[in-house]
């Protein structure tokens, strides 16, 4: 059905995503566009009710201060401006501010309260029937909550049109391959296709240290597997992929500089071969988790713990090695195992382990060791968009770091880190 839609036009603030949930938390929906969208542009868009110029730290570029066209400003839906020191026109009460939102949406541009996972699901199932047709789409299934609800969410759409291609790049967690096979073969009966590719990805990556360089190669490698695999089947002309809201802001807009490339919108091919197909795209991790329930998922599969699309190539920091990899691999079950064990696997939204470039002085039994440390991190968000630290007791970090220091080979301290984000990411690379 259609849907009525308040228009953000990024001007250069940071607040734009937090904006954007606020309006969808009231039922409306909302999507940020850059600053310099025509009006032309603005009539393909559908239900758009309102528009707010929404200003901030970074509206001067170059020296100059960056504006809509006086043509974008008279499209003839209320307008409401944030000024250029990002200063909104409405209070920084949590109740107040909704409730002045809630008059600018609802009472100002009379927008309907029609944004909800049951609408979304049926106009993404008409979009992606519209857009396949009768053609087979590719999948690029790691097990994560994004690919297993975009896999959901074909699979209504289209059934048995979608192939879905597990590729085990040497990088993923460990025990993931074979649970990501039974999950997706056998309960879910999707048409699943197994890659075991850990040689041809370690081997790409050797020596490479750079972080935007090893998404970028992995995303790159990621489509040359999904192209070979299209080989081998008929009729493949689109390629599904997990993109979500956070990915294509964090990987730079016309007027925020980009936090980091992501695999999926970054690392892409210039000749690549198919389609995409990105349902996705436009919502929030916790907006995916809710379509995931609202499609029938599982708790199991729509509350797993995310997991990067360059997998632990992002957590063994600078050049990958294989017995570093290992290490991260090793230490991250431990760690996963002993949150479980505290009953903090369901109360953290993410934890995992990092393993650094670099090694220190160490005793084990008695003798001299130089060995690596492994990072611990645990954080909460709702968006991924910030983050804060779970303050986890001092008993758990000791009984894992006593284990990990005992049973990961080649390491000798283990640290926590502290850090919310901003300033720092949820990952390191």
């Amino acid at each position: 059905m259609k849907q009525d839609m308040i228009v953000i036009l990024d001007l250069g603030s940071e607040e734009n995503p937090r904006l954007a949930r606020e309006i969808r938390a009231i039922g409306v929906y909302s999507e940020i566009y850059p600053h310099d969208i025509t009006a032309r542009e603005l009539a393909a868009l559908p239900g758009v009710k309102g528009i707010i110029l929404n200003g901030g730290v970074n509206r001067v570029v170059d020296g100059v201060e960056i504006d809509v066209a006086d043509e974008v400003r008279a499209f003839g839906v209320p307008v409401i401006e944030v000024d250029h020191k990002g200063t909104a026109p409405w209070p920084a009460d949590e109740a107040a501010r909704k409730a002045a939102i809630s008059d600018f949406v609802f009472g100002k541009c009379g927008a309907v309260a029609n944004w909800n996972m049951e609408n979304f699901i049926a106009d993404q199932v008409d979009l992606i029937r519209k857009q396949v047709g009768d053609k087979k789409v590719l999948l690029a299934l790691s097990g994560g909550v994004d690919s297993s609800v975009v896999a959901a969410l074909l699979i209504r759409a289209i059934g048995k049109q979608l192939t879905c291609v597990h590729v085990n790049h040497g990088l993923l967690r460990k025990g993931e391959p074979e649970e990501v096979v039974s999950v997706f073969r056998d309960q879910m009966d999707a048409n699943l296709v197994y890659v075991d590719a850990v040689d041809r990805f370690l081997d790409k990556l050797a020596g490479v240290e750079e972080p935007e360089n090893k998404r970028k190669i992995i995303g790159a490698e990621f489509i040359r597997v999904f192209e070979e695999e299209a080989r081998k089947l008929e009729g493949i002309e689109f390629l599904a992929q997990g993109t979500i809201y956070p990915d294509i802001i964090e990987s730079g807009t016309k007027t925020v500089k980009a936090v980091k490339s992501h695999h999926n919108v970054g690392g892409l091919p210039e000749d690549l071969q198919f389609d995409l197909v990105e349902p996705l795209k436009m919502l929030f991790k916790d907006e995916v988790r809710a379509c995931g329930k609202a499609l029938g998922l599982p708790d199991s599969m729509v509350y797993r713990q995310p997991f990067p699309g360059p997998g632990l190539g992002v957590r063994c920091l600078g050049a990958i090695t294989r017995d570093r990899l290992e290490a991260v691999r090793e230490s991250d079950a431990i760690l996963r195992e002993e949150f479980a064990n505290a009953g903090l696997a369901g109360k953290v939204w993410q934890y995992f382990t990092v393993v650094p470039d670099f090694k220190s002085v160490g005793v084990r039994d008695g003798m001299r060791t130089y060995d690596w440390p492994v990072i611990l991190r645990a954080v909460n968000t709702v968006d991924a968009m910030t983050a804060t630290i779970e303050e986890v007791p001092f008993s758990v970090l000791s009984k894992i770091t006593a284990r990990i220091t005992a049973e990961v080979k080649g390491v000798n301290r283990v640290l926590y880190d502290l850090t919310p984000k901003p300033s720092g990411t949820i990952e390191w690379e």
